[in-house]
């Protein structure tokens, strides 16, 4: 044993939002926003194949990875991954997810080795299509909306200017999360980033 800390050979990391222009710039498409900055800065080229999945493999910090966006809307993304990770031969424990979260204040993180669905449609049609919540996921805070405005609303409309003007701060920080996870590991993540100011 020398000491290092022992993560999968290779991850399949997942974004979670809605597919087409009209989704593009809502809260609800954050995890799509940080998979699309990962695959920018990594020079991972997505590409579209016969299923309802955007895809790309690529090294981010000397490791191996799949960076993935699903299709389907969210509340069917779990077929298209689940079918992924068969093709690819990669286990629950090297699926990381990245989404939105109306429970975390805007822009703070929670990363989790696994867990059930909190409400969110996306995580919920992965659990159904993988048989339960044994894989790591990393939720970035959208806040709750004003009290007059539809939840459903909120997840599907654009961040407010305030909010706009910090989201590629944030996003940064997301990728230097999901990068920690790949290379150290998820629990050193989880105590480097959980809760704490982007």
């Amino acid at each position: 044993m020398d000491g290092r800390i022992e993560t999968p050979a290779r991850y399949l990391v997942a974004g979670l939002g809605n597919p087409g222009v009209r989704y593009a710039a809502t809260r609800h498409n954050i995890g799509f926003r940080v998979v699309a900055a990962l695959a920018g800065s990594a020079a991972i080229q997505l590409h579209c194949g016969n299923r309802d999945i955007r895809w790309g493999r690529g090294r981010i910090s000397g490791k191996e990875v799949i960076l993935a966006q699903p299709l389907a809307y969210m509340n069917r993304c779990g077929p298209p991954i689940r079918l992924l990770m068969e093709e690819q031969q990669i286990g629950r424990e090297a699926l990381f997810v990245i989404h939105d979260d109306l429970d975390l204040a805007f822009g703070r993180f929670k990363i989790k080795e696994k867990g059930g669905d909190g409400g969110h449609r996306g995580i919920r049609s992965l659990i159904d299509a993988l048989g339960n919540g044994d894989f790591g996921r990393l939720r970035i805070g959208i806040g709750r909306p004003a009290s007059d405005i539809e939840i459903v609303d909120y997840v599907l409309g654009d961040f407010f200017p305030d909010e706009a003007r910090t989201l590629n701060a944030i996003i940064d920080h997301a990728c230097e999360a999901v990068t920690t996870v790949l290379t150290a590991g998820i629990r050193t993540a989880m105590n480097r980033f959980n809760m704490r100011e982007p």
